[in-house]
């Protein structure tokens, strides 16, 4: 079952001159595109987490396979199960994992009795039962999150049944995974002796059944998150978002995950009411999948912010938020927007119906105001808290999203005035002044980082800015006859756009066709190449690019959606306004220096 979300947009009526149709072609380039790159090479950071904590995972730097093995070309956001996790959790229930288990779905229990029953009658699943969880029981670790959270680490690389191995080198597991990795010759030989393949298919009408249930929250949980922050799940091309439920886990348990561009939840839903699971703590990892990518791609302008840093010190936060003013500012970040939207208490009145009289719209209006002041306290008291927990940036934002709900813009078009335009001296002095609790609150999603090499290396040093650095490594991967040069010409084609040199970027799409077999990067070389012949203009060979980009069918909804755009009108930069732009001829900067400077602050006297 998938979840596609693809809003549209309604194209403008005016056509941007040649400047500013190159200068969003340009802007767009190290977007559009990287998310992918990062996911079809090794990813730039991987972590785990529990409802307490975990441990990261990482992939292997070359082709490798997809965690979770989703379905072909799916979609970005995803709902699903896997029979590989589903195992592992059996393991463990047969070998006395009991967490929530009268809280459990009813599954979970019909399951355990259907194996229990067929132990009865076979000596050779009691014996491969007992070695199982003799394993089991000897990696056993002190922290219960912890433990589950290895196992699943583990089974999110594994292959379908009955081969039930690493998809990846054991070197490239996720390190708290590889503790318990010689698990698998036991499971694999409980699973055959016990048939565990037969009863998965048995229950799967079950499985789907909740599946149901949880498929409508989940999408109204998105959708309500992207219509807030105006922020499209297609924005962000290659990405995923992967929601995966297995009855047979504690319900109370919630584990989320992010490894590079693939952010994964484990869920286990309840059994009263039926299906229900924790959406708050998956909608704040959907918020980490929609804001992190924002926050990420300006990681040389945040740096000014790290002397925030010694005003959480002695805050009650984990080492990473004390360390990375990166990971700080998104974690306060995503707080606002969760204090912004959270249920404040008491129900929001009902608009009048449109041919109400008067006197029913001004008893709706004086009700808006006494909810709206109602709202505004408990709002308040939230942000005080979470100031003194030391998430000492979340008064800033959420004042800055309160003006960024009255301008009815996006967090992607406000994020840049939000990072560039914080006074820095303004909030050190407004940390001082925060005592701070004894104990604070954990993220639901926590993060280690990995040391990148190869393309992957080259993708991030992009996003950043780091042309040369970029350029270089692709450079070298050419140079090698086994090296990924398909991935290496589209990394190079980017890199052209941003030096503002089409010929180039032309020449380095075109190998990129050549030599590169990625469904999704000949799509989007096709895209580029069709926007490139539209700002030249060259009408004709744009669109043969655009119908070539739909003929590769890479299925996913924002290819499709790009390539009919351009179907139907050239190239032009979304909701250009009208009037002319009085920057649109001046000298491109792909630095965007200039814009960061029309950021800052003025100096303090």
């Amino acid at each position: 079952m998938s979840l596609s979300i693809t809003p549209s947009f309604s194209p403008s009526s005016s056509r941007p001159s040649h400047s500013a149709l190159w200068l969003k072609l340009l802007r767009t380039a190290a977007a559009v595109g990287i998310g992918f790159a990062l996911v079809a090479t090794a990813q730039a950071q991987s972590s785990s987490s529990s409802s307490s904590s975990s441990n990261p995972a990482q992939e292997p730097t070359s082709a490798p396979p997809r965690i979770a093995q989703p379905e072909d070309a799916g979609a970005s956001v995803t709902l699903e199960t896997s029979e590989p996790l589903f195992d592992i959790a059996v393991g463990l229930n047969v070998c006395g994992y009991d967490a929530d288990l009268s809280a459990s779905s009813p599954v979970r229990l019909a399951i355990r009795d259907e194996i229990n029953s067929d132990l009865t009658t076979s000596a050779d699943a009691r014996n491969s039962r007992d070695a199982l969880c003799a394993y089991v029981r000897s990696h056993t670790l002190t922290d219960s999150g912890l433990n589950l959270a290895q196992y699943i680490s583990l089974a999110l690389y594994l292959s379908p049944p009955p081969e039930l191995t690493p998809t990846v080198d054991q070197t490239q597991l996720p390190p708290d995974s590889t503790q318990i990795v010689n698990v698998l010759p036991l499971l694999r030989k409980f699973a055959t002796d016990i048939n565990l393949h037969d009863i998965w298919i048995e229950h799967r009408p079950q499985y789907e059944a909740l599946l149901k249930i949880v498929h409508d929250p989940l999408t109204r949980m998105v959708l309500n998150t992207d219509i807030y922050l105006h922020v499209p799940v297609s924005s962000y091309d290659g990405r995923r978002f992967l929601v995966l439920l297995e009855p047979m886990l504690a319900p109370s348990a919630t584990n989320a995950r992010v490894y590079g561009s693939d952010y994964i939840v484990v869920a286990s839903p309840a059994g009263d009411p039926l299906g229900a699971v924790h959406m708050d703590e998956i909608r704040h990892t959907y918020l980490h999948y929609e804001i992190e990518p924002l926050v990420y791609s300006r990681g040389t302008a945040i740096k000014r912010l790290i002397p925030l840093l010694k005003s959480v010190q002695d805050a009650p936060l984990e080492f990473a938020y004390k360390s990375d003013i990166s990971a700080l500012l998104t974690e306060c970040l995503i707080k606002s927007v969760e204090i912004h939207t959270m249920d404040v208490g008491i129900p929001k009145p009902q608009k009048p119906a449109a041919n109400a009289n008067r006197a029913a719209f001004g008893r709706y209006s004086d009700a808006m105001g006494a909810y709206e002041r109602h709202a505004e306290t408990v709002r308040q008291q939230h942000v005080d808290l979470t100031m003194r927990q030391g998430w000492v940036l979340v008064a800033y934002f959420y004042e800055k999203l309160g003006q960024m709900e009255k301008d009815s813009v996006g967090l992607k078009d406000d994020i840049g005035e939000m990072v560039y335009g914080m006074d820095v001296d303004r909030e050190a002095h407004r940390d001082k002044q925060i005592e701070f609790l004894a104990q604070g609150t954990h993220d639901v999603v926590t993060r280690v980082p990995r040391q990148l090499s190869g393309l992957e290396l080259a993708e991030m040093k992009l996003l950043k800015g780091d042309i040369d650095g970029a350029s270089a490594i692709a450079n070298s991967v050419l140079a090698d006859p086994q090296g990924d040069h398909g991935q290496a010409h589209y990394l190079l084609a980017r890199v052209d756009l941003m030096q503002r040199q089409p010929g180039a970027a032309i020449g380095d799409f075109q190998e990129t066709l050549k030599s590169s077999k990625d469904p999704r990067t000949l799509a989007w070389s096709h895209i580029y190449l069709g926007r490139l012949y539209d700002v030249m203009p060259d009408r004709e060979k744009a669109l043969a690019e655009y119908h070539a980009a739909l003929a590769v069918r890479d299925s996913q909804p924002d290819t499709k959606d790009a390539a009919e755009s351009g179907l139907k009108q050239p190239f032009a930069a979304p909701g250009h306004q009208q009037q002319a732009d009085p920057d649109a001829d001046a000298p491109i900067d792909p630095s965007g220096k200039a814009e960061k400077d029309a950021y800052r602050p003025p100096p303090t006297k």
